[in-house]
């Protein structure tokens, strides 16, 4: 990601999307397990919450910690880089478990029919 707000943005986007697939889900799927979907949503609401809280840190170290202005913007740089590669990672790794939820709460039958019209 570019920057925070960039981020944030991101993970508002998809979360939003996949939690409006749930909720679709939950009021016209017949035989859904509604208990199951609400929990996919509440996981997927708080990988949402917990991706943009963990994205408002900051640089705990000053200019005066590095020799030149250099070195300071590499070590914030790849500060930031490693921050934002595991808070994507968290974040990827939370929307997949609620979608395992969600998948498991669908019956079969309706996945066997959305993939029949997905194939033709």
């Amino acid at each position: 990601m570019a920057n925070k707000r960039e981020f944030k943005k991101y993970a508002d986007a998809l979360g939003a999307s996949v939690v409006n697939e749930m909720v679709s889900a939950y009021y016209n799927v017949e035989g859904a397990d509604q208990d199951k979907i609400a929990e996919a949503i509440r996981v997927a609401l708080g990988a949402v919450g917990k991706a943009k809280n963990n994205a408002n840190v900051y640089f705990d170290k000053g200019m005066g910690a590095f020799e030149d202005a250099a070195a300071y913007a590499k070590a914030k740089r790849d500060f930031f880089r490693s921050l934002f590669d595991k808070i994507e990672t968290e974040f990827s790794e939370e929307i997949n478990e609620a979608l395992k939820i969600f998948n498991s709460a669908i019956p079969e039958e309706v996945k066997a029919r959305n993939k029949e019209i997905a194939g033709k």
